[in-house]
């Protein structure tokens, strides 16, 4: 995490915020940078969660709820309003999960994420979020093993975390999600030893590298990879949401939307659809 960057998104988070009049609940950095494989030439993936003011909140037409700057080769900076990300959250997506864990903050209210991690404890479905990681697995498995020979390797990263994801549930059966962090996921779960050797060797050159290449996925994790894929398929099974997890959630957003919310803003003119 260079510091100049680091001042940067910092800097165009505080101008998103006063720009779009929104308050940014916390900032944090995703990606493989907060998953613990990054390579040189690794991208910055601020995400962030945000409230608007309480009129533009408590309206039949509400504003977008996702803002974003412009993609550049560096800068990948986008984030939820809160009402989605709760949505999301009682869906099983984890995304917010990950963001709500990671390891680089930009940014926060104070004591936002704890609370926020604490409804996750409470409204959380570890059935919908395995199945969340299963089909993320299976998106990678098709990328990775299309043409098995001539793989982007990097993008064998990409299948793994997810696949240790469920592996790790399975091995926690009283944990709601798994950890973000690629590397302790691998500590979490039995992975035999030529498979975390081939792991380690790719872990080094990644970290070494702008560009892994090209090539044939070792056959030891190819193997391994397929047979673990194969395991999981218990987690395509999901359960809903009851009434009393959405009655937690509603209470949650309403709550931290009016203590954020900012004031004394003049209401956003409607768009004209």
């Amino acid at each position: 995490m260079q510091d100049a960057v680091v001042a940067e998104i910092r800097s165009r988070l505080e101008q998103l915020a006063r720009r779009e009049r929104v308050t940014i609940a916390f900032a944090i950095e995703s990606g493989s940078r907060a998953w613990g494989f990054p390579s040189p030439d690794s991208d910055y993936d601020c995400r962030f969660v945000f409230v608007r003011p309480l009129a533009e909140t408590y309206t039949l037409f509400p504003a977008r709820d996702v803002l974003e700057e412009p993609l550049t080769e560096v800068f990948d900076i986008n984030g939820w309003e809160l009402s989605k990300a709760i949505r999301l959250l009682l869906k099983g997506n984890a995304v917010i999960l990950e963001w709500l864990n990671s390891p680089h903050a930009y940014g926060e209210v104070p004591g936002f994420r704890d609370a926020m991690l604490a409804l996750a404890g409470q409204v959380g479905d570890r059935n919908l979020i395995g199945r969340h990681y299963y089909y993320l697995c299976r998106e990678h498995v098709g990328r990775c093993f299309r043409d098995p020979e001539t793989t982007a390797l990097k993008k064998l990263f990409y299948l793994l975390r997810p696949l240790f994801a469920v592996q790790w549930l399975d091995a926690h059966p009283d944990a709601v999600y798994p950890p973000m962090n690629f590397h302790a996921l691998r500590a979490g779960i039995d992975i035999p030893a030529a498979v975390t050797d081939e792991i380690d060797t790719l872990l080094a050159r990644k970290a070494e590298t702008r560009e892994l290449g090209e090539g044939r996925i070792p056959p030891v994790l190819a193997s391994y990879a397929l047979q673990a894929y194969d395991r999981a398929g218990h987690w395509r099974r999901a359960v809903a949401v009851d009434q009393e997890r959405q009655v937690l959630a509603d209470r949650f957003w309403r709550e931290w939307t009016e203590r954020l919310a900012p004031s004394g803003l003049a209401v956003r003119p409607a768009r004209a659809d």
